[in-house]
């Protein structure tokens, strides 16, 4: 269900693979899990039912009831423990079968784990990562389907990451696991599944993907396209229908929404001189907003042709009926519209 269409290339380059976003999320945990004994995973059905999306699929059998440990349904309880067991110098990663649920548990990320660090002077870290699906799925309605990388990317003492593709996945979680500080790392349900290609040194052992650094997806001269999470394969599908009517949009996936990786995006400004953010989060206050806002206090200011324009889901609780939901995130018809939009064509 809303795959991005990444596609096998018809000859495919030495060393590259197709791995699904799932399987780079249990590479990452099962590599990350054997090289260091103080990490270990907790959440509700992560150790004998393989994970509710499968991606601890395998790792209790092999590292035990230790390192990977099934909770009881009490978010509070579960990223308390965990919390605690970064205090004391541990490296947790704690899954929430949505990150919906997380709000169970806000008090302990934000008040607990966000803040120590600053709190104690620097004296006690906080080395935890909060993982699960973020957004919008399919058909669960608006308590399944909220985007939390405005909510979180608010907190400073948070490192925020949201991966698109397999490559991201699996750098961003190992780089996240390694951190010394929290880390709410955002992933896409509709994406577990999705093949991306991955090179033979991405699947290194070695690979992390740097917390803080966007990545240009596609060049371009026209337009720069920024986003995170699924709605980049909607950015490259538009700018694959764009390039045909001459119009070459530059596609940068954010990977880290904090800290920020203001700088390239300023670069392609500069570049192209037209700018359009895509989240499928709320408008108000949003990922997008804070991206114009840095913008606009900026140099690359001063090189915008035009206002930049913002691509968001709608300002409303997500509708459970298929054909309303559809109109409530972003999609691809939305982003070339409104590239043409800021390129007044």
């Amino acid at each position: 269900v809303g795959s991005p269409r990444v596609l096998p290339p018809a000859c495919p380059a030495a060393g590259v693979s197709q791995v699904t976003v799932r399987d780079a999320l249990n590479q990452a945990l099962d590599e990350e899990l054997e090289r260091d004994e103080r990490v270990f995973l907790l959440g509700e059905e992560v150790a004998q039912y393989d994970g509710a999306y499968k991606i601890s699929r395998g790792l209790w059998k092999k590292y035990g009831d230790k390192r990977v440990i099934d909770t009881p349904i009490s978010e509070m309880g579960f990223t308390g423990i965990a919390v605690g067991a970064a205090m004391a110098g541990l490296r947790p990663v704690c899954e929430f079968m949505t990150f919906n649920f997380s709000m169970q548990a806000i008090d302990q990320v934000i008040n607990s784990a966000a803040k120590t660090c600053y709190m104690s002077a620097g004296s006690i870290a906080v080395p935890i990562v909060f993982r699960g699906p973020n957004g919008a799925s399919a058909g669960v309605a608006a308590q399944h389907s909220q985007c939390f990388a405005a909510w979180y990317g608010h907190c400073p003492g948070l490192k925020v990451v949201s991966p698109w593709s397999s490559e991201d996945a699996k750098g961003l979680l190992k780089a996240s696991i390694r951190d010394d500080n929290p880390v709410v790392m955002l992933e896409n349900e509709l994406l577990y599944g999705v093949p991306f290609e991955m090179s033979e040194q991405a699947q290194s052992k070695d690979f992390i993907v740097p917390i803080g650094k966007a990545k240009i997806e596609r060049q371009g001269t026209h337009v720069t396209l920024v986003s995170h999470s699924r709605p980049v394969g909607h950015c490259l599908e538009a700018a694959a229908v764009l390039a045909k009517e001459g119009v070459e949009c530059e596609v940068i996936n954010l990977r880290t929404i904090r800290p920020m990786d203001i700088e390239t995006v300023e670069a392609s400004v500069v570049k192209t001189n037209h700018l359009v953010t895509v989240e499928g989060g709320w408008p108000q206050f949003g990922v997008g907003a804070e991206i114009c806002a840095r913008i606009m206090e900026g140099s690359a200011f001063n090189y915008l042709d035009a206002p930049a324009v913002r691509v968001t889901g709608a300002d409303v609780p997500m509708p459970y009926a298929k054909i309303l939901e559809d109109n409530c995130i972003p999609q691809v018809k939305d982003i070339i519209f409104a590239v043409k939009k800021a390129l007044n064509i």
